[in-house]
């Protein structure tokens, strides 16, 4: 099947993907300026941003009942809601705004995320495709995209709140594409009492592989341009350019892993991903310049780009049909600590460390995987 095939069935799910990206990259290329306004260091950052996860946790937790509560428009209700929560950090004229802020972009990240990764389960499984891959390189190309941008309005003093605002009016008018006749998300709905509605270790083992890449991933993505800047002594320009390598590398790499899906042993893979990114995440704690860090961070992205696709495949794929949705939603919330934890995680580790342990901390963490993916087709 073509490329635009592919694309055609998946819009939905890839307009989710892609303006969540974009909201993220926003956010990662905008933090320096968001750290400036609100005059805190990386640790007291962290702190303000510890509250996102208690929040995406939250809307994780009831988004399955809001999946089947809302039926064909779920996805759409729920990427709607991320928009406007990201428009709210900017605005944050107060310091004790910007955790609350924050919790509204949680919220509704956590919400689509679920929904939207449980809406491409449900899409291979009923076209027989893989298209995990193609929706997380959305993702990785909007964060790239969002990133840049960004760069070039700080460039050009435009403040956090014109910056944040813009951008989730740009996401939320990709959000339109997520609207589809019947977009129902089957599998959500808890199954009735007296039957069997164990999901296994399927999802647990899924979930820790996923919340070590995204633990990695998001915490790279977004201290990056700190790194950057403050350790390195870049431009904003240059700092921008560190979450655009990394999430443009992973793009790329997940197009090429979208022709190969399936073609190759995903516990091989999975072991292959996580031994490169780690390197990269070495190289990148240990740069001297941006050109070395960039160096690392296209290493980094190029390993990091398969274990959250494939691991998401491999749960869909060991998980019990009736139970696939709920599976693959179990998985995104375990999974998810790590996006949200893995930011003010990291700030704690760099104020504490130096953002150069930090890195190195990140590539100690990626050599979990591939126990963790034996595991689960071991013992799932």
């Amino acid at each position: 099947m073509s490329f635009l095939a592919l694309l055609s069935i998946s819009r939905p799910a890839v307009a989710a993907f892609a303006a969540m990206g974009i909201l993220w990259g926003t956010f990662a290329a905008a933090l320096p300026d968001l750290k400036a306004m609100l005059g805190v260091d990386e640790a007291q950052m962290g702190l303000l941003m510890f509250l996102t996860p208690v929040a995406a946790v939250s809307a994780m937790l009831i988004a399955p009942a809001a999946g089947v509560a809302f039926g064909r428009v779920a996805l759409p209700v729920a990427a709607a809601l991320m928009c406007f929560g990201f428009a709210l950090p900017g605005q944050a004229a107060e310091i004790w705004m910007f955790p609350i802020a924050m919790m509204a972009a949680g919220f509704g990240t956590g919400l689509t995320d679920v929904l939207m990764n449980a809406r491409v389960a449900a899409m291979e499984s009923q076209r027989g495709l893989h298209l995990m891959n193609l929706c997380h390189a959305a993702y990785s190309f909007g964060y790239a995209g969002g990133s840049l941008l960004t760069g070039v309005l700080r460039q050009a003093e435009w403040s956090p709140g014109w910056v944040l605002g813009s951008m989730a009016v740009l996401a939320a008018l990709l959000c339109l594409l997520t609207l589809e006749e019947d977009g129902r998300i089957d599998g959500l709905a808890r199954p009735p009492k007296g039957t069997s509605a164990g999901l296994g270790l399927v999802p647990m083992f899924g979930g820790a592989m996923v919340f070590i890449a995204f633990l990695t991933e998001n915490a790279a993505e977004n201290w990056s341009a700190l790194h950057i800047e403050q350790t390195l002594g870049g431009s904003p320009s240059h700092g921008a350019l560190g979450p655009a390598t990394l999430a443009l590398t992973m793009g790329i790499a997940r197009l090429v892993g979208q022709g190969v899906a399936g073609r190759i042993n995903p516990i091989r893979l999975l072991t292959a991903g996580a031994a490169i990114s780690a390197t990269g995440a070495l190289c990148v704690g240990g740069a001297v310049s941006p050109a070395m860090a960039y160096a690392g961070f296209v290493i980094m992205g190029i390993g990091s780009s398969v274990i959250a696709p494939t691991t998401f495949s491999l749960v869909g794929a060991r998980a019990a049909p009736e139970a696939r949705a709920r599976a693959v939603a179990r998985a995104t919330l375990l999974g998810y600590f790590g996006y949200f934890i893995g930011p003010p995680g990291f700030g704690f580790v760099a104020g504490t460390l130096g953002l150069r342990f930090a890195f190195v901390f990140a590539a100690a963490a990626l050599i979990l995987v591939p126990l963790l993916a034996r595991l689960l087709v071991r013992r799932g």
